[in-house]
């Protein structure tokens, strides 16, 4: 089982690319779980591998952008957490664009829902660096009784080789390894499937139940728009452009990114939300549009995703730089919303029903009118991560939605 031992080689440094090319492992035959013995027990996880686990496990090292760590606090065993991948899960912003007084609009405080509920999150040891190396000599140090990654994520954004490449790793420290494959891995990205992730996180603690009864709220509040939109005929279906105002590419003369079909977000809105994705081309990630684009796409609804920071509605209505763009119907008609601050949001987590609901809001607000969505997010939180109604309006300002209560 687990050695006491570090290997020598162990700080063996990985990069982790962006480039991604599918998830290892796909197709792989499903193994059976089997009581392997006393004291040890068998998790299946995405890969269909059987990963002998302790009965009890009592030290988690997770790499991941939320989903993982977000669902440990809700089963209640985030104290298990001893060392984390995601500098996300620790870290601050901010936001700030220049308006035409003169003047800037500012925000601060915006931060993950972890950070916000696992109080010592700051302190616990960080052992991997987006784009560069795992530390694997800080991993065994942990000595964990198990690591879970998530592929897929902004953090484990990889190809197939380096992914294996990482898997084998740590693997070779003895060190058991149960993989998830976040929507991302998939050629027909599916919402369903974060609750096959959410059940094995349930697995490794042996609270199966509880994590069946997560996922499933999470979808009811997707069949719950699902049901409000499905009988929308093809003609009155408005178009909506997931749009990030990225500064990064405005820079280099961008407007900013769209995300095309193949994406989850497009997922969202053509088949739960039953809407147009009004960028239909098939490019499985987002795509880099200049302001000419922009205007010819004329969407009916604009929806302001994560994109190299947080954006408000407020930042296309009104900062300098996008003028132009305000010549566009949807900026006319007060047809913007934006998603909530959900920082390295590349695979969704446990919050994905608050982007259907922004979604659907924008795309049809009179068949949601009877939802506050302030009211709605308080009792989400409640729901899911069973806080109390102080706790969940500090997960709403964490997530920049107080602009719903404004609203």
């Amino acid at each position: 089982m687990k050695q006491s031992y570090i290997v020598a080689l162990a700080f063996t440094a990985l990069i982790l690319v962006t480039a991604f090319a599918g998830c290892t492992g796909k197709g792989t035959e499903v193994a059976d779980a089997t009581a392997p013995g006393d004291g040890y027990r068998t998790v299946v996880d995405s890969r269909g591998v059987a990963v002998e686990i302790p009965r009890n496990v009592t030290r988690v090292a997770t790499v991941s952008d939320g989903l993982i760590e977000g669902t440990m606090y809700a089963l209640g065993v985030e104290d298990t957490l001893v060392g984390i991948g995601s500098s996300a899960l620790q870290s601050e912003w901010t936001y700030s664009y220049p308006i035409d007084d003169g003047g800037f609009v500012n925000g601060s405080g915006g931060h993950h829902v972890v950070k916000e509920l696992v109080k010592d999150i700051g302190d616990l040891p960080f052992f991997v660096q987006y784009g560069t190396a795992m530390n694997y000599e800080t991993l065994s140090s942990l000595n964990p009784d198990v690591v879970i990654i998530r592929l897929g994520s902004c953090t484990f954004w990889e190809d197939t080789e380096n992914a294996q490449k990482t898997i084998d790793m740590i693997e070779s420290l003895d060190i058991p390894l149960v993989v998830l494959y976040s929507p991302n891995c998939y050629n027909d990205p599916s919402l369903s499937q974060i609750s096959n992730e959410i059940e094995i996180i349930g697995d490794v603690f042996g609270k199966r139940e509880e994590a069946a009864e997560i996922a499933s709220y999470l979808e009811s509040q997707v069949a719950l728009v699902e049901e409000r939109t499905s009988d929308i005929p093809e003609e009155e279906k408005p178009s909506v452009l997931m749009f990030g105002l990225s500064p990064a590419h405005r820079a280099e003369g961008g407007a900013g990114v769209v995300q095309g079909l193949g994406t989850t977000e497009s997922y969202m809105i053509e088949d739960v939300v039953n809407a147009k994705n009004a960028y239909q081309v098939d490019v499985g990630t987002f795509q880099i549009v200049n302001t000419e684009q922009v205007l010819a796409l004329e969407p009916d609804v604009i929806v302001l995703c994560t994109a190299w920071g947080y954006h408000p509605p407020g930042e296309l209505t009104e900062a300098t730089y996008y003028g132009p763009l305000r010549e566009l119907s949807a900026v006319k008609n007060g047809r913007v919303m934006s998603l909530p601050w959900t920082p390295c949001n590349c695979a969704k987590r446990l919050e994905y029903p608050i982007d259907v609901m922004v979604i659907a809001k924008a795309a049809y607000p009179e068949r949601f009118e009877d939802i506050n969505l302030d009211d709605w997010l308080l009792e989400f939180y409640h729901n899911v991560y069973g806080v109390d109604r102080g706790t969940a309006e500090k997960l709403r300002t964490a997530q920049w939605m107080d602009w719903c209560v404004e609203e």
